[in-house]
C-alpha cells in the first residue's frame, strides 16, 4: 500500500506570506523664501515681530545718532573748536564729514539688534539668504560698478550746466586725508542705508506679502524722501535707484550688489566734492540733482544691472532658502510611559508549524467522497456546532 500524498494546510501559505507594512506618506515640502521673505526664516515669526522691528529701528537709530552727535559736541567744545551758527561745533570738513558718516553707519548693528533679538532669527539673514554676507559676491559687484560710475561720472563734468559755479583745486594736503577718511568711512555708511532700506524695510514688508514688488515700493519711496525735497528729477532718481537696489537684492539673494553700487556711487561723489575747496561743505544731496545728472546717472545704473545680471548667470548665486520646519512638541505620554512591551514587526513573517500527517492505516481527514489528499471545502456534519472545551 502506497504512502498518502501530504495534506496541504490551508493556513500554511498565509502564514508563510510576509505581512508589508504600509507605505509612508511622503513628507511635506518646507516653502521656498526668498530674500524679501527672509523674516519668516524663524520658528519663532510670528506677525508683530516686524512692525516692533521697524519701530525699534526707527528710534534706535535716532537715539544713537544723536547719542554720537552729542558726544561729539561735548568734546569739541572742550578742545575749543568754535560754534557752528545752529548752535553745534565746527569741527571742519573733514572732521564733521567723517561724524556724519559715522552717525549714519551706527544703524548698522541697530539692524543686526533688531533681527536678531526681535525678529528671532540669525542677525546674517538681513545681509543674503545663505546668513552672511557673501564677500566674494561683493567684490565682484564693487568691480563691475568702478568702470561703469567711473565713466558715468567723467561724463556729468562734459555736461553743459546753466548755474555752474567754478571750482579749484583743493590740494593734496587737503584731498590726501579727506580721501583716506572717505575710503574707509563711505562704505560703511552706504552698507548702512542698504540694511535699512533694502534689508530690514523689505524683509518686514516681505513678511507679510508674497510678491516682492510691494515690498520694493515702500522702501524706494522712503529712501528718496529720506535725501529731502529737492527737485522732482532728484527724487524719481532716488526713487529708481532704490528701486533697482532692491530688485537686485532680491533676484541676487542678498544685499551685495546693492551695497557694492551704493558704496562705489557716494565714494566717487563725495571724492569729487572733495578734491575741490569747500567741495564737503556743501548742503546739496541727490536729491537737488538737475534732469541732465539724472539722465546719465540713470544710464550708468542700467549698465551697473546688466553686468551684475549677467555675473549671476556665471556665477549664479543663492537666491532662496528653505523656511524652517516647527519640530512636533513630545508626546505626553512618552514621559509618563517611557517603556513598551516589546512587540515584533508588522512585517516579520510567523513561524509555520507543521501539521502532522497521519501515517497510513490510521485514516485521514479528506471527506469519504473526495479523492486522497483533496482539501473539502465544509467540516463534516456536526463538527462546526461543537462548543470548544
Amino acid at each position: 500500500m502506497t504512502n498518502p500524498l501530504p495534506v496541504t494546510d490551508p493556513l500554511a501559505a498565509p502564514m508563510h506570506a510576509p505581512m508589508h507594512a504600509p507605505l509612508p506618506l511622503p513628507e511635506p515640502v518646507p516653502e521656498v523664501l526668498p530674500y524679501h521673505r527672509m523674516a519668516r526664516a524663524s520658528v519663532r515669526h510670528r506677525w508683530w515681530r516686524p512692525v516692533l522691528g521697524t519701530g525699534f529701528v526707527a528710534v534706535a537709530c535716532v537715539v544713537l545718532a544723536g547719542l554720537l552727535y552729542g558726544i561729539a559736541d561735548a568734546l569739541g567744545a572742550a578742545k575749543g573748536y568754535p560754534e557752528a551758527p545752529d548752535g553745534t561745533v565746527e569741527f571742519g570738513p573733514v572732521p564733521g564729514t567723517a561724524l556724519d558718516l559715522l552717525a549714519i553707519a551706527s544703524a548698522i548693528p541697530v539692524v543686526l539688534l533688531a533681527v536678531r533679538w526681535i525678529g528671532r532669527r540669525p542677525a546674517g539673514t538681513v545681509s543674503s539668504v545663505t546668513g552672511g554676507l557673501r564677500w566674494r559676491w561683493l567684490g565682484l559687484c564693487v568691480l563691475a560698478a568702478l568702470p561703469v560710475l567711473a565713466t558715468t561720472t567723467g561724463a556729468m563734468f562734459l555736461l553743459p550746466m546753466d548755474d555752474a559755479q567754478p571750482s579749484r583745486w583743493a590740494g593734496w594736503e587737503v584731498f590726501g586725508p579727506a580721501l583716506a577718511m572717505l575710503v574707509v568711512l563711505v562704505p560703511l555708511q552706504a552698507a548702512a542705508e542698504e540694511y535699512v532700506f533694502r534689508g530690514w524695510l523689505t524683509q518686514a514688508v516681505g513678511g507679510f506679502l508674497r510678491s516682492p514688488w510691494w515690498a520694493l515700493v515702500p522702501q524706494a519711496a522712503l529712501f528718496a524722501a529720506a535725501h529731502g525735497w529737492g527737485t522732482p528729477w532728484g527724487f524719481a532718481d532716488l526713487a529708481v535707484f532704490a528701486l533697482v537696489a532692491g530688485w537686485l537684492t532680491v533676484r541676487t539673494g542678498g544685499l551685495e550688489a546693492a551695497i557694492g553700487l551704493h558704496a562705489v556711487n557716494n565714494l566717487l561723489a563725495f571724492g569729487v566734492s572733495a578734491a575741490v575747496v569747500d567741495g564737503l561743505k556743501s548742503d546739496d544731496t541727490a536729491a537737488d540733482a538737475p534732469w541732465q545728472l539724472v539722465a546719465v546717472d540713470l544710464a550708468g545704473i542700467a549698465l551697473y544691472t546688466a553686468a551684475v545680471l549677467w555675473l549671476a548667470r556665471r556665477r549664479t548665486p543663492a537666491r532662496t532658502v528653505p523656511a524652517p520646519v516647527p519640530v512636533p512638541p513630545p508626546s505626553p505620554f512618552s514621559a509618563a510611559y517611557p517603556r513598551f512591551p516589546h512587540f515584533p514587526a508588522a512585517h516579520s513573517p510567523l513561524a509555520h508549524v507543521p501539521v502532522p500527517v497521519p501515517p497510513s492505516g490510521l485514516g485521514h481527514t479528506d471527506a469519504p467522497d473526495l479523492p486522497l489528499g483533496a482539501v473539502p471545502s465544509a467540516p463534516p456534519p456536526g463538527v462546526a456546532d461543537r462548543t470548544p472545551r
